[in-house]
């Protein structure tokens, strides 16, 4: 059992509710099911290993409208749980024969994410180590030959190497310039530059490869001192990180937490047809088919098994229905839940409960100009009667018409923030509908403006 898995024992059920609930309002159907099947894969990871892999993941089908939270959700999953995590548009994928991406690039940027991740979390493991390392190159750049036998009669240079380590610590030579040596790129094996690339990925593969055939010369450069510390520890991070070990942690990663959230499954739920940019619908989905139910996909970073990659898929079915699918596709996603529209008293709730609520982003944003914000009770009912509004109106698109709203209505305060600092605005009722009503009764502005 790896620590991560341990790290992931705490995420009851519950728990992961309670945390979606800080960001997303209500939905709480969807909210239950993506909880069960985030914890019913660590609880596969505790079975017994014959029957482990004989477990497979509950795929879910998210349906409901635009901006009602589906991506929202996966995303907060992913980053309570630190697992690798792609967001993709069913949309954009042809069926193989067609120009366009193929549906197995979504695993290989997928296995990309989680190296870079991994990587990350490397760093900042050895970036103790790594800054007593720099530190070491800082002093041998402040004091060439520091470390040579010095004439007689001079001082040891250990004793001004120390004298030095304290002036640098104290920041008294922070302003001083030390000339550094950078080279940029890496060895990178030949062997992973185009094992299993696909045709989309061929260009950058290039690309990279020929960096590494030839590599930048080195360039001198003259830092401060405080600059140069910071590019000497990102080198010597880098230089002590395992790639072999990065790359076999994320691909464990990407084969028993990965989570692949496919949006707009709707837009390629149509059957074949035989004319029309809908040749490759079905095709999609037959593409689609082998990477949910369990295949090894190419990657340059080896091949990467999908059996017990979490996949959940989302769309509003307004045309098509989920029993548009191929029937072999609706069998992989047992699990549909639908999410309900938003009404005002969401509205209401998610511009004022959630941590990240659009009131509080615009206080903070305001409040490094000085200027306070405040939103009576009143006002952010109004926000969200005209935001219902505007969606009855026009195209409904859920909770992101208040970003729409907000945005219009602070308008002139973002503007003038800076020159009426110190000031505090109340954001009333009459503040609201004083900004906003004319543009919500005019139906031909709100359809360009809100």
């Amino acid at each position: 059992m790896t620590d991560f898995t341990v790290q992931n024992a705490e995420l009851t059920p519950r728990r992961i509710v309670a945390e979606l609930d800080r960001y997303i309002i209500g939905q709480d159907a969807a909210k239950r099911a993506v909880a069960i099947a985030l914890r019913n894969r660590w609880r596969r990871l505790m079975a017994a290993a014959p029957m482990r892999d004989e477990i497979s993941p509950k795929n879910i089908i998210m349906i409901g409208p635009t901006g009602v939270g589906k991506t929202e959700i996966a995303r907060r999953l992913a980053r309570m749980t630190r697992s690798p995590f792609i967001k993709v548009e069913a949309s954009k994928y042809t069926e193989v024969g067609y120009v366009g991406r193929d549906v197995e690039s979504m695993i290989r940027e997928l296995m990309d994410l989680a190296v870079n991740l991994v990587q990350a979390e490397e760093k900042e493991a050895l970036s103790q180590k790594a800054g007593e390392a720099a530190e070491e190159r800082l002093l041998d750049l402040l004091l060439p030959g520091g470390r040579a036998a010095p004439p007689a009669g001079a001082e040891k240079p250990e004793a001004t190497r120390e004298k030095l380590r304290d002036l640098l610590h104290a920041g008294r030579l922070d302003d001083r310039e030390v000339e550094l040596e950078s080279r940029e790129g890496g060895p990178m094996p030949v062997a992973r530059i185009f094992t299993g690339m696909g045709l989309e990925d061929m260009e950058k593969s290039l690309s990279e490869a020929m960096s590494q055939f030839f590599p930048k010369k080195p360039q001198l450069r003259r830092l401060k001192v405080k600059e140069a510390w910071s590019v000497l520890a990102a080198e010597e991070a880098a230089r002590l990180v395992d790639m072999d070990k990065v790359t076999a942690e994320a691909k464990a990663r990407v084969e028993q937490h990965g989570l692949v959230f496919i949006d707009e499954l709707d837009k390629v739920a149509g059957r074949e047809s035989r004319s029309g940019p809908d040749v490759s619908r079905e095709g999609v989905q037959r593409d689609l088919l082998p990477l949910v139910e369990g295949s090894t996909v190419p990657t340059k970073y080896g091949p990467v098994k999908t059996d017990h990659i979490l996949f959940i898929a989302a769309g509003a079915f307004h045309v098509a229905k989920p029993s548009d699918l191929i029937p072999e596709l609706q069998g992989r996603f047992p699990i549909r839940v639908e999410l309900s529209p938003l009404t005002k008293d969401d509205f209401v709730r998610i511009l004022t409960e959630p941590e990240n609520a659009l009131t509080r982003q615009y206080q903070a944003l305001l409040a490094t100009e000085e200027v306070e914000l405040d939103f009576s009770p009143e006002a952010v009912a109004a926000l969200a009667e005209l935001a219902c509004l505007v969606n009855e109106k026009n195209e409904n698109i859920g909770a992101r018409r208040l970003s729409t709203i907000m945005e219009k209505l602070l308008d002139e305060v973002s503007f003038e923030a800076p020159d009426i600092k110190p000031a505090k605005i109340s954001v009333t009722q009459d503040y609201v509908q004083a900004r906003l009503r004319d543009l919500v009764d005019d139906t031909d502005l709100t359809r360009y403006i809100l």
